[in-house]
């Protein structure tokens, strides 16, 4: 699909934030960003393509320190800072060309998919929120990854972490981690969905210019990022798309998130952490398309997202489940 898009950038905190404009039609606006240590191109394109196609303004950015974004030092991933970003983002979004500031939407994958979830449950000028296999707990997450490591790998990237850490006090480089590997190597994810990452993200090599690699410390503190616990506040309509094979960010706790949220639909897809960016993209993306046109164009302009959410008990939730 052939869409325009621009290059642009918005201030986050002491950096700036390299973003894809896409220029849309219907006054409402997607806000997106990729998974851990993924760029927006890998990490947003196939989605943000169809999303500009049908007519919706698209906002994909880089988080800072990542990609096209400034800020150092470099491949340092700190979940506070994509926060921020996510909130400049936010910001910024309202201010495009053509953009209702009352209809603005956040997607997220993995990583950002649970940064969507934290974002939506404090920020009410976010209209709708969809959460792609999202890394709800970050605890249970961790847990699962010991699984599927040798525990010498394991002891070699908390080593490296600690380093790496002890360094960054001192301002040294960071020591940097693969994003991906075969169990026994020291990388980030080596589940059998690390084996897809390529296949999924950069088929091709298409994009040579993504470093798929962070700076070790982050492995000290994921385990204490749980924003799925957070769903009870989102306010606004929430779609969480889980894969039922998911081996890296896991289907259940996303599934918990989705049936903490007052206004949620849950969408179940066959395969794992990647499938909605391989076979299941298609299915993935119309579902993401149908919620929202729901939600962001079929109510009345003058709607406010800050309008008090119904209860659990007043809205029932909507389960689609998509098989072969």
């Amino acid at each position: 699909m052939s869409v325009e898009r621009e290059k642009i950038r918005f201030a986050s905190g002491d950096a700036e934030c390299a973003a894809w404009h896409y220029p849309g039609t219907n006054g409402a606006c997607v806000i997106m960003a990729g998974g851990f240590a993924v760029t927006k191109g890998p990490g947003t394109d196939p989605f943000a393509e169809r999303f500009a196609g049908a007519g919706f303004t698209v906002l994909a950015f880089d988080h800072r320190r990542l990609g096209a974004s400034r800020g150092r030092p470099r491949q340092v991933v700190r979940v506070k800072d994509e926060l921020a970003d996510w909130q400049a983002a936010i910001a910024f979004a309202a201010t495009l060309p053509g953009v209702d500031p009352g209809r603005l939407a956040l997607w997220g994958f993995s990583l950002s998919g649970g940064h969507v979830l934290h974002v939506a449950a404090r920020d009410r000028r976010v209209a709708a929120a969809i959460a792609q296999t999202p890394n709800a707990d970050c605890q249970a997450i961790v847990r699962n990854a010991a699984r599927h490591q040798t525990p010498p790998a394991m002891l070699r990237l908390t080593g490296l972490a600690v380093l790496d850490a002890l360094g960054g006090l001192v301002g040294r480089a960071p020591l940097l981690v693969p994003l991906n590997g075969e169990p026994g190597t020291v990388a980030f994810l080596t589940t059998p969905d690390a084996l897809d990452t390529d296949k999924a993200l950069n088929p091709g090599d298409r994009y040579p210019d993504w470093r798929q690699e962070a700076a070790a410390r982050f492995a000290l503190g994921l385990g204490f990022y749980r924003p799925g616990r957070h769903a009870s506040r989102i306010h606004c309509p929430l779609l969480v798309l889980v894969c039922d094979e998911d081996r890296s960010a896991l289907a259940a706790p996303a599934i918990a998130a989705a049936d903490r949220a007052p206004r949620a639909e849950l969408v179940r897809l066959p395969g794992g952490h990647y499938q909605p960016f391989l076979d299941g993209h298609e299915r993935a993306v119309e579902a993401e398309l149908s919620f929202l046109r729901r939600h962001l164009l079929d109510r009345p302009p003058a709607e406010s997202p800050a309008t008090t959410a119904p209860s659990a008990a007043q809205r029932p939730k909507r389960t689609i489940q998509s098989r072969g």
